[in-house]
């Protein structure tokens, strides 16, 4: 079994708060993350004694999800936000390939531990590494990605981020950049 049931709820006061749920393979562990989107997360594992009964147990989560008013937000109400890191080089060397694992790895941990979201995709083209997170708050993922590229020593003068609405890829906006003004290209 893989797969992951992630949902959200904003309360009457408008903060958003995130349940998701995944059977841990390795472990064999049925596994609930929550929390309010932006903050560390909060997580319970439960064992389990065999694989058949993961189906009941993600249906009985879905199920609860549905009843307390949490919901998948679709790809299109979400944001494109992109970390880009200026390069030396127009290709890219074997460095900046693993900059760029390295980026990724640390991005997903730190958006997914915090409900922001998902890393997509990244890409090396014309000396800049993008790499293209669906995230349901975009402020809240800026603030997170600056906090992971700096925490992680990945080069944080370098880093411009950008965001934009899913339907809309070519209306990208800077969120931060380490020179005022400068504008955002892929």
């Amino acid at each position: 079994m893989s797969g992951i049931i992630r949902t959200y709820k904003r309360d009457e006061d408008a903060v958003l708060h995130f349940r998701e749920a995944w059977y841990d393979d390795e472990f064999k562990q049925f596994v609930v993350n929550h929390g309010v989107v932006g903050h560390q997360s909060r997580t319970e594992e439960s064992d389990v004694e065999d694989d058949d009964s993961v189906e009941g147990l993600m249906a009985a989560f879905a199920a609860q999800c549905g009843e307390d008013g949490y919901a998948e937000i679709p790809d299109a109400e979400q944001f494109w936000v992109v970390a880009q890191i200026a390069l030396k080089t127009k290709d890219g060397t074997e460095r900046d390939r693993y900059l760029e694992r390295k980026a990724k790895a640390a991005l997903a941990s730190e958006l997914a531990w915090r409900g922001l979201g998902v890393v997509d995709r990244s890409e090396i083209a014309d000396s800049k590494l993008n790499i293209f997170c669906l995230c349901p708050d975009v402020n809240k993922a800026v603030n997170a990605i600056k906090v992971c590229i700096r925490g992680e020593d990945l080069d944080f003068t370098k880093l411009s981020i950008a965001a934009s609405p899913h339907g809309a890829p070519g209306e990208f906006k800077v969120k931060h950049s380490p020179k005022t003004g400068a504008g955002f290209t892929l």
